[in-house]
C-alpha cells in the first residue's frame, strides 16, 4: 500500500472532520439498531431478551435475513462511497465516479449476460454456482473491464488517467449496445430481473453470498485509507506530486484496483445502486475539507449510513412489498445535492 509522506491538505478542519467521524460512528450505530429492528414482519430486538424461548420464526427473520442483510448494507455503501472518494481524488474532480473506470459497465454487461444467457451455461458450471452466477458474472465483468481499460490507458509504464476516462465512457457506450441487444431478446421473467438487478437491492443478501463477496469489500475498505497521502500528493498535480518524490504510477495503479475490488463486489451483491458514489465523498468534501485522511473514513461510514436508511425506507413504505433501493437512494439524496449546490455555487468551484 502507498503511505507516503506527503504534504497534507490542511484549512483548519481537521477538528471539524474527527467530530465528523465520532458523529458518523455514533449514526451508523444507531442505524444498524434501526435496520435490525424494523421491518415487515413486525419482530424487533427485544425478541433477543427472551433467550432460548425466542420462537424460531423471529430467531429466522433476526438471525437469517435481517443481519446479513445489515452487513451487506453496510458494507456495500461503505465500498460505494469509499470507492467515489478514491476516485475523485484520483482524477481531480469532486463529480468524479467509480463508474469512470468501467467497472460499473462492465459488472451490468457481466450480470445482463449470466442473466439472459445463464441457462446456455454447461451443467456443471450451474451446478456449481447456482444462484451465485449473476453475482459472480458480474464481479468478473467489472475486473474483466478494468483490467482492459488499465492496459490501454497504460504506456511506457504510465498511466493516463485522461485516456483512462475516455476508454471508460466507450467501453460504457458499447457496453451499453450489447446490454441493448441482450434485453431485446430476453423473455419477460428474464426482462423483470434486468429491471429489478438494474435498479439495486438488498433483497438477496445471505450469508452465503456475503461471504462470498464480504471479504472483497473489507480488503478494498482497508486498503483505500492508505492511499490518503498519495492522494493528497496527487492533488497538486502529477509533475508536482513526481517532484516531492510521490511514486505516481504506483499510487494510480492501488488506487485503480481497489476501486475496481470495491465497486466489483458491490454491484455483484447488491445490483446497480447509483448516487451514493459521486454524491456523499462530494458533500463531505464540502463540509469538511479535501483531506483524504479523513475524507475516506467518512465517506465509508456515511455511505454505510446512507445505504441501510435507504433500505430500511425501501422495505417499510410499501410493507410487505419493497422498493428497489435504488430509487430510494435517488429520491433521497438528488434534490438534498442541489440544493447543497445552490446554495453554494457562488462558492464553489467544480
Amino acid at each position: 500500500m502507498v503511505a507516503l509522506d506527503c504534504p497534507r491538505l490542511e484549512g483548519g478542519r481537521d477538528h471539524q472532520a474527527r467530530l465528523t467521524c465520532c458523529a458518523l460512528a455514533v449514526a451508523l450505530a444507531v442505524t444498524m439498531l434501526m435496520s435490525l429492528s424494523h421491518g415487515a414482519s413486525g419482530v424487533s430486538l427485544w425478541s433477543l431478551t427472551l433467550g432460548d424461548a425466542m420462537p424460531a420464526r423471529d430467531r429466522l427473520i433476526l438471525w437469517e435475513i435481517r443481519l446479513p442483510r445489515m452487513l451487506t448494507g453496510i458494507l456495500v455503501g461503505a465500498s460505494l462511497a469509499m470507492a467515489g472518494a478514491v476516485m475523485q481524488g484520483l482524477f481531480r474532480n469532486p463529480l468524479a465516479d467509480p463508474g469512470l473506470v468501467g467497472v460499473g459497465a462492465g459488472a451490468g454487461l457481466g450480470a445482463v449476460l449470466a442473466i439472459v444467457l445463464g441457462g446456455m451455461a454447461p451443467l456443471w458450471l450451474g451446478a456449481a454456482l447456482g444462484y451465485h452466477l449473476v453475482p459472480v458474472a458480474a464481479f468478473l465483468g467489472g475486473w474483466l473491464s478494468t483490467l482492459l481499460l488499465y492496459r490501454v490507458a497504460t504506456r511506457s509504464g504510465r498511466t493516463s488517467v485522461a485516456t483512462m476516462l475516455l476508454a471508460g465512457i466507450a467501453l460504457g457506450a458499447l457496453a451499453g449496445a450489447v446490454t441493448g441487444v441482450l434485453v431485446y431478446i430476453a423473455d419477460d421473467r428474464q426482462l423483470r430481473d434486468l429491471t429489478f438487478w438494474g435498479l439495486g437491492s438488498l433483497g438477496g443478501a445471505s450469508w452465503p453470498k456475503l461471504m462470498a463477496a464480504g471479504p472483497v469489500m473489507i480488503l478494498a475498505l482497508v486498503a483505500a485509507p492508505f492511499l490518503a497521502r498519495g492522494l493528497n500528493g496527487l492533488a497538486l498535480g502529477e509533475a508536482a506530486a513526481h517532484h516531492i518524490g510521490l511514486p505516481v504510477q504506483r499510487v494510480k495503479t492501488v488506487a485503480i484496483l481497489t476501486v475496481a475490488a470495491a465497486t466489483g463486489a458491490a454491484v455483484a451483491v447488491a445490483g446497480g445502486i447509483g448516487f451514493i458514489g459521486i454524491v456523499v465523498p462530494h458533500l463531505l468534501r464540502l463540509a469538511t475539507g479535501p483531506d483524504h485522511r479523513f475524507l475516506l473514513i467518512n465517506a465509508g461510514l456515511a455511505g454505510a449510513i446512507l445505504l441501510l436508511l435507504a433500505d430500511l425506507i425501501a422495505r417499510s413504505i410499501i410493507a410487505p412489498a419493497e422498493l428497489p433501493i435504488g430509487i430510494v437512494t435517488a429520491t433521497l439524496g438528488a434534490p438534498v445535492f442541489l440544493w447543497i449546490l445552490l446554495r453554494r455555487r457562488g462558492v464553489v468551484d467544480l
